[in-house]
């Protein structure tokens, strides 16, 4: 078969691991010739790509990023971008599409499959929201990443008696700040599911200071909201899929934190380091299964499906399913565990 691979949305560690193992299996166990379309949905809507083999793939699997490049375009916001993505796919003979992204990336993924389109998803987003998959790839890397750098602030932290806000990924879903925070034992997790009472965590942190722990972390996601406010965003400039672009929160809550306690409070925004670099063992070999399975849902003809992992298999769900609500954090981790470690 002629396989065309993309990858859409924001890069994570993992993208090369599984076009990686799609390339292999395909190409020397059944015979398939692939082509990588560039910077996701604009390279099929333009028609540029590179070619894509086993020699090519080589030393990829510990690289972060993409090979093929990403882009944030949605083919339905661009005229004619749809018509453009069909006529490429039937001019380059394209037999089967696998497309590796996210909530966005495989929404226009099921619109094509409801056209006709034959295409299988892969789930890929460090912020773990993706229904029908227990684990993203991606996820268990940014999490690595948001604990180690806590780690490094803990020590500096107590050197200065201060208040470390650390800013990370997540708009709708607090996965990363809450893994990364029970991960790194921050005083404060503060996620986008929970609006947050800013009086009540000063008076704990101010409650902190007083027992004689005179350092603490508060980890905050991007889109974590204030009972008494909304989200605190960059501008309100939208991207191609109608998201407006979030940043602020942690600068926002380091100087309230400062203000209501007096204590001197800095903040860490960690912004893309959380996608870049190298990924874990874990996501090595979690993208490696995705790409395997990609490639054997292609040659079942299991069109209309993403690959996903329960109970540590891997299994073939509809992407309508995949696509039709965010996974978000679940209550009993944040209340029953995270909640304990607070103040």
């Amino acid at each position: 078969m002629r396989v065309g691979v993309l990858t859409g949305g924001g890069d994570c560690p993992g993208l090369n691991a599984v076009i990686r193992a799609v390339v292999r299996k395909g190409e020397r166990v059944h015979g398939d010739e692939f082509v990588g379309f560039l910077d996701g949905w604009k390279g099929v809507i333009e028609g540029r790509t590179l070619p894509l083999d086993v020699e090519m793939m080589r030393g990829t699997l510990p690289k972060g990023g993409t090979v093929i490049g990403t882009s944030r375009t949605n083919p339905y916001k661009v005229d004619g971008g749809v018509e453009a993505v069909k006529a490429t796919l039937a001019d380059l003979e394209i037999d089967a599409l696998i497309a590796i992204g996210g909530e966005d990336t495989l929404g226009v993924a099921n619109k094509l499959w409801d056209e006709g389109v034959q295409v299988i998803g892969v789930p890929k987003t460090i912020d773990n929201d993706l229904s029908s998959t227990e684990v993203t790839f991606g996820f268990h890397t940014a999490v690595q990443i948001v604990s180690d750098a806590i780690d490094r602030l803990h020590t500096t932290a107590e050197s200065h008696d201060r208040v470390m806000v650390v800013e990370v990924m997540g708009r709708h879903a607090g996965h990363i700040a809450l893994y990364g925070g029970i991960a790194g034992g921050a005083a404060e997790i503060l996620i986008p599911e929970e609006t947050f009472d800013l009086d009540k965590v000063c008076e704990r942190i101010k409650a902190r200071h007083g027992r004689g722990r005179y350092a603490s972390i508060v980890v905050v996601a991007e889109g974590a909201m204030p009972t008494e406010g909304t989200f605190v965003v960059q501008d309100q400039e939208l991207d191609a899929f109608g998201h407006v672009k979030l940043g602020g929160i942690g600068n926002w809550l380091a100087k309230e934190i400062e203000d209501r306690t007096g204590f001197e409070t800095r903040v860490t925004i960690l912004g893309h380091i959380q996608r870049g670099g190298t990924p874990t063992a874990y996501d090595r070999v979690l993208s490696t299964r995705f790409g395997i399975a990609a490639i054997d849902a292609v040659h079942d003809g299991a069109f209309g499906h993403m690959v996903a992992l329960r109970a540590d298999d891997i299994v073939r769900v509809p992407l309508a399913d995949a696509v039709g609500e965010l996974k978000t954090v679940d209550p009993g981790l944040y209340h029953g565990v995270a909640e304990v470690f607070f103040g």
